[in-house]
């Protein structure tokens, strides 16, 4: 594959044009500064799981080739928050980034490397030539062969240059917590570590670790993990997470069944674990560990949804998962709901069986609702359960708050409350339809059975009034709130608290509900990017699809690639939507709709091998399912153009 790619037109890498750099000791950088290298461009947004996956893919490679491999992130922002200096900085800390980073705010690199997804990887070579450019999460392996290609090249060519990189480690920060997560009360009796009027255990996030909090949010209780980042079971000691984010604890009778007590979401690990608060033992509850985007055994494309209210595995040791961000008890489905914010969906886990299941969402991103499983999710990072055994869902890359409508059978529904797609944000309150929140990490009910929202990237707490249908704001002035909870504290009488997880700020708070909520309007916004001109008309799409070297596409079964095509507004998309097997489709775009948003998810399965004598890929080969999703923003004009070509893993 990458000595088809040296065959190609040889295109010159553009200049890195930005405000501003990262981690390079105060210094600016240029492709002629690291001419010699191997430069891995990195486009990327803090807000985005799908870019933090990527992260911990690049990790091992830059580990191994660091004295050859220059990865230099550039953070071209989705959402406005991110374009924020300070809060760029504070994300680059808290995901212990280890490579340069340029601020990209205006977009100019991303447009000059023709980007139109997060994430999207270039392949610069020591001489300053593009070598590949890939879309997606999941290219490690990729990766590791064509590197060690372009270190023989450019080795026997004398254009490599080995020694240490650009990046310049910035000052550690120091504190109790670092970049908390998630909080949950425990009253008295639960566990040893809990005091007479109980405690907040949070999730110290940026620690690896929990730490449990006397109710002065100073004083530390107990602390439960070593701190180091990596996955181990044990005491509380020695256990180990990694960017441990949602807790909840279970019913006492559940816990006494289970032999714990709290069910942790264990993000990066890609697990779910258990704590025990009577002796601080952790375990690991389930996950294999393995990205669930990464599929073992035959890889097919078209069965999503068959899995639903069904076992994904006998063992729960043995499902992967994909970034669990929040974990709720469900009175109705007698189980832990899961924001499986890495697939974009919503799990179940039953503590006493060890039951894993999907239970809404069909794995694409965006914002649909309806029945379960045709219900699309976008990173939902917040759960929270009403009085009437309904589960609302703090959908954070489409500023929205959902429901999960849960009836006495168990069949679910799912609603939007707020939020409009995956391009539209703001600060507006308001009538619910107009209203507008951006990244919401958080959501809890209120007494009264109102919805407070932690609306992370508005620094805000809001609340949404499900009786009027209105939103109003209760708080402003936080460092990015992480999470919002009713405080369990409070005298009989006393006016209702909140405690909220000031993440950026490393602490949690308390925040009075006051009795005349603000009204706000900043405005709504949608997030800036290129749009791309086309003609009404007639569209010929085509997505470009390589298998990795030593992959070949699985067609065991018929055409092992799939597209899924819909339109934001609806009435754009005269022909064409819908789901079929294949990489190319013919659409029709109206004439009578200005501008849009072409939501296209391609997906291709590709399986180690061929290693028999027949060429064939073997029943035991490992497979993998490549996906990607793109919004594409477009303009219609006459002079537009006609076809649209977008690479899921291609090589120029």
């Amino acid at each position: 594959m990458t000595e088809t790619v040296r065959t190609h037109l040889r295109v010159r890498a553009s200049e890195l044009v930005g405000r501003n750099w990262l981690n390079t000791g105060g210094k600016s950088l240029d492709l002629e500064a690291l001419r010699g290298k191997i430069v891995l461009l990195d486009f990327w947004t803090f807000c985005c799981i799908n870019c933090l996956h990527v992260l911990d893919e690049l990790r091992p490679l830059e580990q191994q080739y660091s004295d050859v491999l220059v990865t230099v992130g550039v953070h071209s922002p989705k959402f406005e928050h991110e374009a924020d200096p300070v809060a760029l900085a504070a994300a680059v800390e808290r995901y212990e980034i280890r490579h340069p980073v340029l601020d990209d705010p205006e977009l100019d690199t991303w447009k000059a490397y023709t980007a139109r997804a997060w994430p999207t990887l270039v392949v610069i070579d020591p001489e300053g030539y593009i070598v590949a450019h890939l879309s997606g999460e999941g290219h490690a392996d990729g990766l590791a062969v064509l590197i060690p290609e372009l270190i023989a090249e450019h080795e026997a060519k004398g254009t490599l240059h080995r020694g240490d990189g650009p990046y310049v480690a910035p000052e550690p920060t120091s504190g109790t917590l670092r970049f908390p997560g998630k909080a949950l009360f425990l009253p008295a009796g639960r566990g040893v570590g809990t005091a007479e009027g109980g405690s907040w255990l949070v999730t110290d996030t940026g620690h690896h670790r929990l730490v449990e909090l006397s109710t002065d949010f100073q004083t530390v209780v107990a602390t439960y993990g070593s701190g180091g980042k990596g996955h181990a079971d044990g005491n509380a000691a020695t256990a180990r997470f990694n960017e441990p984010q949602g807790l909840v604890l279970l019913p006492e009778d559940v816990a006494a069944d289970a032999g714990y007590d709290v069910v942790i979401a264990d993000s990066v690990n890609h697990r779910l674990r258990g704590l025990s608060l009577a002796d601080g033992s952790v375990r690991t509850l389930a996950g294999n560990g393995v990205q669930r985007l990464l599929e073992t055994g035959p890889a097919r494309v078209d069965e999503e949804g068959a899995a639903y209210g069904t076992r994904l595995e006998a063992d729960p040791l043995t499902v992967s998962l994909s970034s669990p961000w929040d974990v709720v008890w469900s009175t109705k489905l007698n189980a832990v709901v899961v924001a499986m914010a890495g697939v974009h969906q919503i799990f179940s886990f039953e503590p006493t069986s060890g039951a894993v299941k999907i239970i809404a969402g069909n794995g694409l991103e965006g914002l649909l609702d309806g029945p379960a499983a045709e219900a699309w999710f976008a990173q939902s990072s917040g759960l929270a359960e009403d009085a009437d055994g309904n589960i609302w869902v703090a959908d954070s890359e489409t500023s929205a708050l959902r429901k999960l409508a849960i009836d006495d059978a168990g069949s679910i529904t799912v609603e939007s409350a707020v939020g409009k797609g995956l391009f539209d944000f703001g600060f507006r309150d308001g009538p619910a339809a107009e209203a507008r929140l951006q990244h919401p990490l958080g959501v809890t009910v209120l007494p009264d059975g109102s919805v407070a929202i932690a609306d992370t990237y508005n620094g805000a707490v809001r609340r949404y009034d499900p009786a009027t249908g209105t939103v109003s704001t209760l708080a402003r002035g936080l460092s990015e709130p992480s999470d919002v909870i009713v405080d369990h504290t409070q005298v009989a009488g006393s006016e209702p608290l909140l405690v909220v997880v000031e993440a950026n700020k490393h602490q949690l708070v308390y925040v009075p509900i006051p009795k005349e909520a603000q009204q706000v309007d900043e405005g709504a916004a949608q997030t800036h990017r290129p749009k791309s001109p086309v003609a009404p008309g007639p569209l010929e799409l085509a997505v470009r699809f390589t298998a990795p070297t030593g992959q070949k596409l699985d067609d065991r079964w018929g055409d092992p690639t799939q597209l899924k095509i819909s339109s934001t507004p609806p009435e754009l998309l005269v022909s064409g939507g819908g789901t079929s097997v294949g990489l190319l489709r013919t659409l029709e775009l109206s004439s009578d709709v200005p501008e849009g948003v072409l939501h296209i998810t391609a997906r291709a399965a590709a399986c180690d091998g061929p290693e028999d004598a027949d060429g064939e890929i073997p029943d035991h080969a490992a497979c993998h399912l490549y996906q990607q999703d793109w919004g594409i923003p477009v303009l219609l004009q006459a002079d537009g153009d006609t076809e649209l070509v977008l690479d899921l893993r291609g090589m120029d």
